[in-house]
């Protein structure tokens, strides 16, 4: 009986041991044990197509964190429908932030213009981000109907942006990628490709031979004297 209990005992833990290697892996590995990032709502009046979860957040092009969540609220005081988005900004991607647990004084940031505002994140898909820089002449709209997040200003959505993608030729562009495309496997699979292919084979042949030639008059430099002095007639 004690054997078989020391048994079951050094088995459980060893799974107990294998269970926590692995969490360990997970954990370390990806590095969310070392990830602080905190969570910020940001809102917008107008249409925000092309704006997904997962979408990069970033401060004068640099990534800084990633869209979280995209939700419709009414605004019971402007009665609208607003768009609240919440971002995950991480503090560890900007240099010589304090070490401090809780939020930055990100009201400073907005008294010195710290604003968002919807960019183009890739032309052909269309799809949105979201980017923060200084607009102290900007004036900040606040609405404060989700208290648990602080709210960050955003700049109202330019309607240049959906000008733009719309101005997009999609069509032309993929008529021009299959044309071009077409024009490829007309050139790989027609017969001048073989008569190209088999006058390289030919220029190969006479560089090889050429090659050849000249090892060997390097070898037999008598063989190049003789023929040069040789006497006419002969």
């Amino acid at each position: 009986m004690i054997r078989k209990a020391n048994k079951t005992v050094i088995g459980a833990f060893v799974v107990g041991a294998a269970v926590l290697l692995m969490a360990a892996i997970l954990i370390f590995g990806s590095g969310a044990l070392f990830q602080q990032s905190d969570k910020y709502v940001l809102f917008f009046d107008g249409s925000v197509k092309g704006l997904s979860a997962g979408a990069p957040v970033i401060f004068r092009g640099v990534k800084i964190g990633s869209i979280s969540t995209i939700s419709l609220i009414y605004d019971e005081q402007s009665k609208s429908v607003l768009i609240p988005v919440i971002i995950d900004v991480e503090l560890a991607r900007v240099k010589g932030v304090p070490d401090k647990r809780g939020y930055p004084d990100y009201k400073m940031l907005i008294q010195q213009g710290l604003r968002a505002r919807l960019e183009i994140q890739n032309f052909i898909t269309g799809q949105l981000m979201l980017a923060f820089d200084f607009y102290p002449d900007k004036p900040v709209k606040m609405y404060g109907i989700i208290k648990d997040y602080p709210e960050l200003p955003a700049l109202p959505i330019s309607p240049d942006i959906f000008e733009v993608m719309n101005d997009i030729p999609i069509k032309k562009i993929s008529d021009d990628l299959s044309q071009t495309v077409s024009g490829i496997n007309r050139l790989v699979n027609s017969e001048g490709i073989s008569e190209l292919h088999k006058t390289l084979q030919e220029v190969t042949m006479a560089a090889r031979s050429m090659r050849l030639l000249a090892d060997y008059l390097e070898q037999h430099p008598e063989a190049f004297l003789k023929g040069k002095t040789r006497p006419k007639g002969e």
